[in-house]
């Protein structure tokens, strides 16, 4: 008797290939292929020595130094000694259980979403989990990855498993040729304003669509990145030779035949064209402006080329009350073009947009311009801050008048006096503009690194577009 066809989505595959045991209340126990650690989950390991226990498996666990990563002082006894307590304290933690650190003064540290993919301990097909709410970036593979609590941190390493219930399925589809100085990052802002901060809650997002396809693998981490700031558990787009190519040669990626046969499975992880979904979303990526944000949001965001909304003329009096809150927070006015909005400092960074490709586009905007305003430029890793030295982009941040600094989470997340001073507004890279994300009272704006870099240029939010003039 034949087996009844059930078409799966690309998570529905990944998903079944890794559990254990389920529950009646739906409950289900995930094998976890992949375990990210880093300053942040000390609570975990102490969880460990309270039980006396070690990691179950520290080779599939992996800690890396970079919330707590200084970015202008490597040297440990030079810093603050509760920052340097906390790198120390990983580093031991990792040493005791034979995991391996990429510790401070590594040549490969980074930030943990950088490094990740950087050495491929990213792939395909795997579950990947870490303590940080940004884990969904690692699904740009195709690969099944979120942020997880304390007290998960602890189970998984003492199990290497989780008990999980299975999210509802989205697709969203970006069908359409981008056009000129559009990104990743304006795809990913586009989505989030038309759905909501919470518009994905509850939902895992599989990527698909022509513009999608067309994306780096930096693009396609960026995006993944911003899938939590729309509420969903996760976001990942099917490998293809895109993928395939990213990952050959990399330092813990397959090797020889065995690559080749790996790459065969990845491709094959594909969801079934006729595997249904609980939400669909179509956006037209032809029809995406550069998209920035004007309030205390993600899903504040508007094109470049609108004005900051009028709360007055708001039917839904939940959404006046939050625009009337947001604009008096970021000091606007109702109705001004958003680019007649100052800026006080830039910042290029974070795990969503600081690899090299994310450098390159800021770099292509700055060269031969000088910045209007001070700022900092945090490379995500320590060997993307190497290739960028190689290509000459740190001279162009450096004469633009930008500081060039080591790599870590940063000015993100105000870590090490990379801060913005209150009142001040930042056009930043990153992935949250809540009050004081970025320092006490601080004010955030986020857009894409060529945005950034224009801001960084006129010294107020501007289309890059304007600023291209045949760069690239």
């Amino acid at each position: 008797m034949l087996r009844e066809h059930r078409p799966q989505t690309l998570f529905d595959r990944i998903w079944q290939n890794h559990v254990i045991a389920s529950q009646t209340d739906g409950q289900q126990l995930l094998f976890i292929d992949r375990h990210l650690v880093h300053e942040g989950s000390f609570h975990g390991f102490n969880k460990l020595k309270d039980k006396n226990a070690r990691v179950s498996r520290p080779d599939l666990t992996f800690g890396i130094v970079d919330h707590y990563a200084p970015t202008r002082v490597r040297d440990i006894i030079r810093i603050d000694a509760a920052i340097a307590g906390m790198i120390t304290q990983l580093e031991e933690n990792c040493l005791a259980n034979d995991v391996r650190i990429f510790g401070l003064n590594d040549p490969r540290q980074g930030i943990v979403h950088v490094v990740g993919p950087e050495q491929a301990i990213t792939l395909p097909g795997a579950t990947i989990v870490c303590g940080d709410s940004h884990t969904s970036t690692h699904g740009a593979f195709g690969a099944i990855a979120f942020g997880i609590g304390a007290s998960e941190v602890a189970h998984v390493l003492m199990t290497q498993t989780l008990w999980q219930k299975k999210p509802k399925s989205m697709r969203v589809r970006f069908d359409g040729k981008l056009g000129p100085g559009i990104t990743a990052k304006d795809m990913a802002l586009a989505m989030i304003a038309a759905i909501g901060a919470d518009g994905a809650q509850g939902h895992a997002i599989e990527y698909t669509g022509s513009a999608v396809e067309g994306l780096s693998m930096e693009g396609r981490l960026t995006l993944c990145n911003l899938s939590i700031e729309s509420g969903a558990r996760c976001g990942l787009i099917a490998p293809d030779m895109t993928t395939v190519n990213f990952l050959r040669n990399r330092p813990l990626a397959p090797k020889g035949d065995l690559f080749e046969r790996a790459a065969e499975a990845w491709l094959s992880l594909r969801g079934d064209d006729d595997a249904p979904f609980e939400r669909e979303l179509v956006i037209d990526g032809s029809e995406i402006a550069p998209v920035v944000t004007w309030g205390i949001s993600p899903e504040d965001a508007l094109p470049i080329t609108s004005a900051v909304p009028l709360p007055d003329d708001m039917t839904d009096e939940s959404r006046a009350a939050h625009t009337r809150e947001a604009i008096d927070y970021m000091g606007l006015k109702p109705g001004m073009p958003l680019t007649e909005i100052p800026v006080d400092r830039v910042f290029i960074g974070s795990c969503t947009n600081s690899r090299i490709e994310d450098l390159r586009a800021a770099a292509a905007v700055l060269s031969g311009r000088k910045s209007a305003v001070p700022g900092l430029v945090s490379p995500g890793s320590s060997l993307v801050k190497h290739q960028a030295e190689q290509e000459g982009l740190d001279r162009i941040f450096v004469d633009a008048g930008l500081d060039w600094v080591d790599s870590g989470c940063s000015m993100c997340v105000g870590m090490n006096g990379d801060l913005v001073p209150p009142g001040e507004r930042c056009a930043s890279t990153t992935n949250r503009n809540f009050k004081g994300r970025q320092g006490p009272k601080s004010r955030t704006h986020l857009m894409s690194p060529a945005m950034v870099a224009a801001a960084a240029v006129t010294g107020h939010l501007t289309d890059v577009r304007d600023l291209m003039g045949g760069r690239s």
